[in-house]
This record gives structure tokens, C-alpha cells and sequence, in this order.
């Protein structure tokens, strides 16, 4: 709960016709609203290419907001009143003209307002038009603290952020050039959902687990992100980014980082990030020469998911008939510190996998002296610690007992705990609490320069490996199915098996 509202603002939303805004920053803004999370004096400028008037966005809003919300059905009033306070401006954005209608619609907000409004930008383009939007928003003067203002200029900017370790230092110079670094909110999605939040409560919060999260007591890590659906429409996008650039170097590693760093001495936003950074930049880098070693690159073929003939990568809109871009990826990882030293984290992500799952399993080592091999045939299996991000949220610990009866047979159970069922409400979505830490001024869910840099540093040495090596056949794999064979075999390597359940 917060205790406090935002300060005055006005949010400024580059595409503000795209679907990340039709689809997860209108809905969410209106959420804010219906919880009374908003700022009391609270304004949304957007910026598009497309011709449209003001009313003629607040219409196209007001069909995406009772279209996406997820909370049913919506409430028209308060709709209404959150659509007063939007404006439009059409224009490209490199215009200069452009940026110049829009300081002075914030000149005249502030009037009609009354109060002099912190203004937050906030990017939801494709890439190529961050480093346009931020220099344009330099050369009119919008990118720094106004000399009347009370409040400094912040920035949101959407992955991919760069494509490489060069890219990615380069935007962070042009950002840092015209914006300070406490000003900037680097937006991964998967840090604004509950269940990733509660990584860090489970850790520190309960005095039972620390002491086993180690190498003394866990035998691997799993780190699973699957999707069933395939690009969405996004062919050309992904063909430029390949999974290893989509989910991995932003995603996982987040996920990676918040279970295996040190245990903070607070929970201030730049302690928690200087411990991010601690561990991405303990982790071993994978060198050209080991990527056919230590990684696996797939792409899906056409299949059949839940009773339905889906295609093939290669065969979506967008998507080159010979494409060599990878829509799975799987990687052994090794982090190289006290806690974790041989330890390997295994991590893995794709598209039009068996289902959707995210979660991460710890797996126990196993009993050191198996006691019941006299009536059962094996030892038994390891404990298993899973903490479920979606879709069935929650935290499962899978353990070996007694089946009841007269012989002595084991069985592996679960004890289950589900947020639904714990807490009788619905989850909020992540761009709810990241767009409000952002007003707050809350960076403790955003990645900062140092962590960008550190986990592009691990993925670009990948990226070599792969680019002087020949691709795999691809497709390697069947939409719906766990992924390539290969990946399996990765696993193999170790005794292990990935947890498909």
C-alpha cells in the first residue's frame, strides 16, 4: 500500500497509438485511477505519427481501455475523467515542430492546472526512434529541469535497450548527456510482477531458507520463461532481436540475479541494484569457443498446440523464408563466487513451446546415504524448491514420504502455496506498479546502467560465438513442444533432466 500519492504530473507518451500503449499503458493508467493511485492533478499528452485530433484519441483510448482492462466491467465515470486530462499531438519524432506544440501544451496544462506538474516521458517505440525522441527532447529544451519547475524531467524507455555492449554504452552516454541517471526508469516488465517482487521477501524475510540457499545444500538452478504463442505479428521486430536479445539478456538474468545475489543491508533501491550488479558481473562469461559447449539455439517448425495447427517460424508474417533467427535459446551458466561456485544455473526461454510457464526451481542435492534401497529400488529424488511467476502464481517444495499402508513405498508430494487462494484478489499487471514507482521516484524495480551493461557484457560474447559459427538446421524444433533435442542433451551432460512440469 502506498502512503503517499505521486506529485503532480503529466505523462507524455511516445506511440501513444501503438500496442503497448493501447494494450498495457492506458489500461494501467486507468487502473491507477480507479484505485485512487494517481497523482490528484494528473495529465497524459500521447505523440504519434497518426492524424488525429483530441477528441478523436480520447475516443480511440476509451475503445482500448474498456477493451484491455482487466478488471471488467469499467467504470465510464472515472473513464471519463481520466480521458478529460488527455490531449494528442500528431507528429514524426524527429520533428522538431512537433516537440515544440507539445512544450507549449505543457505551458498551458500548468496554467489550466494551476500547479507546475513534473513531466515524465515516457518511450514506447521501437529502438530506433530512442535516440531521435532524446535528442529532440535535448535541442527544445525538454529533456532538463525547467528553471520554474520544482520537479526534474524523468525518462522510460522500453527493451530492447542496444543490441550489444557497444549499442547499449552508446545510448546510455546520449541518455546520461541529457537526463540524470536518478531521473531514468529502464522498464523490464517482469520486475513489475508480484511474484518477482516476492523473490526477495521469500529469501530474506523467512530465516529458514538462507542458510541452505548455497552450494553446500542446492545442486542446480532451473530459470524457465515458455510461451506458447509464437511473434504475434512481430515478425520483423524479432527477426532483428532473436530471443537471445529479447528475454535473456533483460529478462532472465533479472530473474537470475534477484535469486542468487547477496543478501542486501536494505531495501534501498541502490543497494538492491549494486547487489544485482555484483552478481552479473561474477558470472563467467561464456567465450566464443565454448558457446557450442555451454549454449543451444532453436527455432520452432510448424505443430500443434492445445488442438491447434499452428506454423512455423519462418512461416510467420514478417519472417525470411531462410531466416537463421533463433526463436529458443537455452544456456548453462556458472556464477563464480563463494555461494555458487559450481553451482550451474541452467536457464532456457522459446516461443511456441508445450505452454506457458515462467518459474524458477532450486534443486537440492541428494541425501548423501540412500537408507530405503533395500525396499525401493532407487534413492530418492531431490527436493525441489519452485517459485512459479506465472500463470499459476506461487511457491511449490516438492519432498519425499511414506505412502500410508502396510508396505514401504515412497511417494514425491508437493505442499503448494497459491496467491489466488492465499489472498482472494487478483494480481495487479506489472506496468501498474511501475508506472507509479515512477511518478514516486522508486527505481528499485528498474535496472540501472551499470546492470544493462554488465548482463549485454555476458549475452555480446554469446552473440560472437554464434556469428562465426554455422547455424543450427533450423527449425529444430515443433511448436508445442519443450524445445530442441540439444537442449536436452545440454542438460544430459550433467546427469540432469530440465523440470517439464
Amino acid at each position: 500500500m502506498y502512503l503517499t500519492k505521486p506529485e503532480p504530473s503529466t505523462l507524455i507518451i511516445f506511440g501513444a497509438t501503438g500496442d503497448l500503449a493501447k494494450k498495457k499503458l492506458l489500461p494501467a493508467l486507468y487502473r491507477l485511477l480507479s484505485l485512487k493511485l494517481l497523482p490528484d492533478v494528473f495529465n497524459i499528452i500521447g505523440m504519434a505519427t497518426r492524424a488525429l485530433s483530441d477528441d478523436e484519441y480520447r475516443n480511440f483510448a476509451k475503445v482500448e481501455i474498456v477493451k484491455n482492462s482487466r478488471v471488467q466491467p469499467v467504470d465510464n465515470a472515472k473513464l471519463d475523467k481520466l480521458l478529460s486530462r488527455t490531449w494528442f499531438i500528431s507528429s514524426p519524432f524527429d520533428n522538431r515542430a512537433g516537440y515544440e506544440k507539445l512544450a507549449s501544451r505543457l505551458v498551458d496544462i500548468d496554467k489550466t492546472s494551476g500547479v507546475k506538474c513534473g513531466r515524465l516521458f515516457y518511450l514506447a517505440t521501437p529502438p530506433s526512434f530512442f535516440v531521435p525522441i532524446i535528442e529532440v527532447l535535448a535541442q527544445t529544451g525538454l529533456s532538463r529541469k525547467d528553471a520554474e519547475q520544482e520537479q526534474k524531467a524523468k525518462i522510460v524507455i522500453e527493451k530492447p535497450f542496444g543490441r550489444d555492449k557497444t549499442s547499449a554504452t552508446e545510448l546510455n552516454k546520449l541518455i546520461l548527456k541529457n537526463f540524470d541517471e536518478e531521473e531514468v526508469y529502464r522498464i523490464d516488465h517482469y520486475l513489475g510482477k508480484e511474484t518477482v517482487q516476492n523473490i526477495l521477501y521469500f529469501r530474506f524475510a523467512n530465516g529458514i531458507y538462507e542458510p541452505i540457499w548455497n552450494r553446500r545444500y542446492i545442486d542446480h538452478v532451473q530459470i524457465t520463461a515458455a510461451e506458447s504463442i509464437g511473434v504475434e505479428g512481430r515478425g520483423k521486430y524479432f527477426e532483428e532481436a532473436g530471443t537471445l536479445r529479447d528475454m535473456v539478456q533483460n529478462h532472465i538474468l533479472q530473474l537470475l540475479s534477484l535469486v542468487a545475489m547477496e543478501p542486501p543491508i536494505s531495501m534501498d533501491a541502490e543497494v538492491i541494484r549494486g547487489k544485482k550488479y555484483e552478481l552479473l558481473k561474477s558470472m563467467r562469461p561464456i567465450e566464443p569457443h565454448e558457446t557450442p559447449l555451454y549454449t543451444v539455439r532453436g527455432q520452432y517448425g510448424a505443430g500443434n498446440i492445445e488442438g491447434v495447427n499452428v506454423p512455423g517460424y519462418r512461416e510467420e508474417e514478417g519472417v525470411g523464408k531462410e531466416s537463421e533467427t533463433e526463436t529458443y535459446v537455452a544456456l548453462k551458466a556458472q556464477i563464480d563466487n563463494w555461494r555458487w561456485a559450481g553451482v550451474p544455473f541452467y536457464l532456457r526461454t522459446g516461443k511456441r513451446m508445450k505452454q506457458n510457464l515462467t518459474e524458477i526451481a532450486l534443486h537440492f542435492k541428494e541425501v548423501p546415504h540412500c537408507l530405503f534401497t533395500k525396499n525401493i529400488a532407487t534413492c530418492p529424488e531431490r527436493n525441489v524448491l519452485t517459485l512459479k511467476i506465472q500463470p499459476d502464481e506461487g511457491i511449490a517444495f516438492q519432498f519425499n514420504v511414506k505412502r500410508p499402508g502396510s508396505a514401504n513405498y515412497m511417494e514425491t508430494v508437493k505442499m503448494d502455496f497459491s496467491y489466488k487462494d492465499s489472498f482472494k484478489t487478483e494480481l495487479p499487471e506489472a506496468y501498474e506498479r511501475l508506472i507509479l514507482d515512477c511518478m514516486l521516484g522508486d527505481s528499485t524495480l528498474f535496472p540501472h546502467k551499470e546492470g544493462i551493461e554488465a548482463s549485454w557484457e555476458f549475452i555480446t560474447k554469446i552473440l560472437g560465438g554464434w556469428a562465426n559459427q554455422p547455424p543450427p538446421r533450423f527449425p529444430n524444433y515443433s511448436a508445442g513442444t519443450w524445445g530442441p533435442q540439444e537442449a536436452d542433451a545440454l542438460m544430459a551432460q550433467g546427469g540432469r533432466v530440465w523440470k517439464n512440469q
